[in-house]
């Protein structure tokens, strides 16, 4: 660029800054010409001209339509020309003072707040927390629901030319009438929308009816609903907050489909895709907040979960967007119901509407196993026997005594195979060089003497689905919650015998007494159960995992609820019981010995099975003889 184009440059900057400078207006100017703007405005709006003399007295702006200026520095008639700019027909609702309202009955004991006509928190008065202080020790508070600051109930009006505005910045009129409390937000002209709350007399229920009045016109719903905005933040209720917050979560039930839920073990969401609904709750692992449709359905809904850390003073955060149904019409009424309360079966399942399934028993076949056997048993017995822990003691009694067919077949087993053992340790000290043969005359012994191997194998295998059903039985009931039974305080959390000062990786900065008895019983078991065993054809490590595999789910059990693992010791310490007596004086070990030689002279018909797995060991003892040939050959040509 050369020196006469940018003289040229320079000259056009410095013309354009007179140019600004002389044209630029001086504040009283630039004072009145927003007067005027804003007059046009206020007159376009229909504000009385006295008012906008009072707004220009007190040197404050007019508010646009976004505006979020504070309405408490204004008078009283400046402030509502703000809420009508913010809030439209529902501008008269936007001024009051927050007051709190109460229904309470023999159960609960509900707040109420008339700005946002909703529930400010519910008292459980027959339940309590019970979480450990800094020592550890078991600290009990008041148990409360949906008392977070932050939780959110607001309807979101559509409102013609003001846009989208909630039910949570509206201050309603309130009536109270009994166990009967009604909130109303006036809209001018006898239009309003109503929130009515009735508490049943002894109950967890609530009668929650919402009515549109003359709002038809005012309102421009998409798709003919107005949406329901609910955010619950989950707090903290039970000692073990690592199963809490994996038994807590959003469920919903499609109209015309079964229950689902968000993702219990992560971040999750569901959407209804525009189905009907009948019902959402937000659920902790014993208590829910539920919101029904008492005869209409929803329209949709949409469910979020966020996932919260051991740090945060929440479990998890519940987000569910509900479309409630909105004709338009002059007067429209949607009932529900609402139920905050305890995760009781009866009481949920008498909705008819499968609120019970929130109970996370299981969705498969332990699931069935749990709503249907073990639920309804536990019920019977406890109605005879107060003590949680002696039901459980009950229960394991009654179980092993079902099973002791199946057991005293596996016992009896047990024995043949004992009986045994000194003839099959001669064959192995014969062929103690060639491990092929040595698994063949096995194979033959067993048939030759009417030895099944497997036979104690069956009792084991019946009684897994009753564990795995109790594994999500217990942290799942709420009768356990809070039951204590000898050194434990709540037989639906960790029994924490020896708090530590330290924390062991797996295992945590607690010990939990019922589990170590029942790895130390497991140990004690197994080593008396298998000293008869032959264990000279298998892996050295086969022998010693079974060892070590309870030692390992020690980690696992530690924090678990304390009645799974009082369970499994009292079913450790039966199991040791009925051995030791069958053994002892059931079984005549003189008459078996006295069967296996019966059974030797018996003429012997190959089972399938056997056949086959006979045919294969000798297949494979012909090839390891063949490869050793061939290895012999191949060393004498070196040589």
């Amino acid at each position: 660029m050369d020196k006469n184009n940018i003289i040229g440059m320079v000259l056009i900057l410095l013309c354009l800054m007179a140019y600004l400078q002389l044209n630029k207006k001086s504040p009283e100017e630039m004072a009145e010409m927003k007067r005027v703007q804003d007059s046009i405005r206020m007159a376009e709006q229909g504000i009385d001209p006295n008012t906008m003399k009072e707004i220009e007295k007190e040197g404050l702006n007019v508010p646009e339509s976004t505006t979020t200026t504070s309405t408490a520095e204004l008078s009283d008639s400046a402030r509502q020309v703000v809420l009508n700019e913010k809030l439209g027909i529902f501008g008269a609702a936007g001024n009051g003072t927050e007051e709190e309202h109460i229904l309470e009955n023999d159960l609960m004991k509900i707040v109420f707040s008339n700005k946002g006509g909703k529930i400010k928190e519910v008292e459980l008065k027959k339940y309590f927390k019970l979480l450990p202080d800094s020592t550890g020790t078991d600290v009990q508070s008041v148990l409360k629901l949906m008392e977070d600051q932050k939780d959110k109930f607001d309807y979101v009006f559509p409102v013609k030319g003001v846009g989208k505005i909630k039910s949570g910045d509206l201050f309603f009129d309130t009536q109270k009438s009994g166990n009967t409390i009604t909130f109303r937000a006036n809209a001018g002209n006898g239009k309003y929308f109503e929130q009515k709350y009735t508490l049943s007399p002894d109950n967890y229920e609530l009668d929650y009816d919402i009515q549109f009045v003359g709002l038809g016109d005012a309102l421009s719903p998409e798709g003919k609903t107005v949406e329901l905005q609910w955010i619950t933040n989950l707090d903290k209720l039970e000692k073990s907050s690592y199963y809490e917050r994996i038994y807590s979560s959003t469920y919903f039930k499609p109209a015309d489909d079964d229950p689902s839920y968000c993702s219990c073990t992560s971040d999750g969401e569901q959407d209804a895709d525009g189905e009907p609904v009948a019902w959402v709750s937000s659920s902790n692992q014993f208590f829910n907040s539920s919101l029904m449709t008492d005869g209409k359905p929803f329209a949709s809904a949409f469910m979020t979960t966020k996932m919260l850390t051991d740090e945060d003073e929440d479990l998890k955060i519940l987000n569910s967007k509900i479309q409630i149904p909105f004709e338009g019409g002059a007067t429209e009424t949607f009932a529900m119901k609402m139920y905050i309360g305890p995760n009781e079966y009866e009481r949920l399942e008498a909705f008819n509407n499968e609120l019970q399934e929130i109970i996370p028993f299981g969705r498969s076949v332990f699931g069935t196993i749990n709503r249907w056997l073990i639920r309804p048993l536990f019920g019977a017995l406890s109605a005879v026997v107060g003590n949680m822990g002696i039901v459980i003691l009950l229960l394991t009694c009654l179980v092993k005594l079902v099973l002791y067919p199946l057991t005293y077949k596996m016992l009896y087993s047990q024995s043949k195979m004992a009986a045994l053992k000194p003839q099959l340790a001669k064959m192995k000290e014969r062929l103690k060089d060639d491990a092929q043969a040595q698994q063949v005359e096995s194979m033959k012994m067993y048939r030759e003497y009417g030895v099944n191997p497997m036979g104690g194998c069956l009792p084991i295998f019946a009684q897994m689905p009753i564990w795995i059903a109790l594994y999500r039985f217990f942290p799942a009931s709420i009768e356990f919650r809070q039951e204590s039974f000898l050194w434990a305080t709540d037989l639906s959390s960790y029994d924490a015998f020896f708090n530590l000062p330290f924390e062991i990786p797996m295992v945590g900065s607690h010990l939990s007494l019922f589990t170590l008895l029942w790895a130390v019983t497991t140990v004690l078991y197994t080593y008396y159960n298998t000293k008869h065993m032959d264990f000279s054809g298998q892996p050295a490590a086969m022998k010693y995992m079974q060892y070590v595999m309870p030692i390992m789910f020690m980690g696992f059990f530690n924090s678990y609820a304390s009645g799974l693992t009082a369970y499994l010791l009292f079913s450790n310490v039966f199991n040791i019981g009925q051995t030791l007596i069958t053994k002892n004086f059931i079984i005549d070990q003189e008459k078996i010995k006295l069967e296996l030689e019966e059974n030797k002279k018996k003429p012997k018909k190959k089972s399938g099975f056997g056949a086959r797995m006979e045919a294969m060991l000798e297949e494979q003892k012909k090839k390891a003889a063949q490869a050793e040939a061939q290895a012999k050959k191949k060393k004498k040509r070196r040589k």
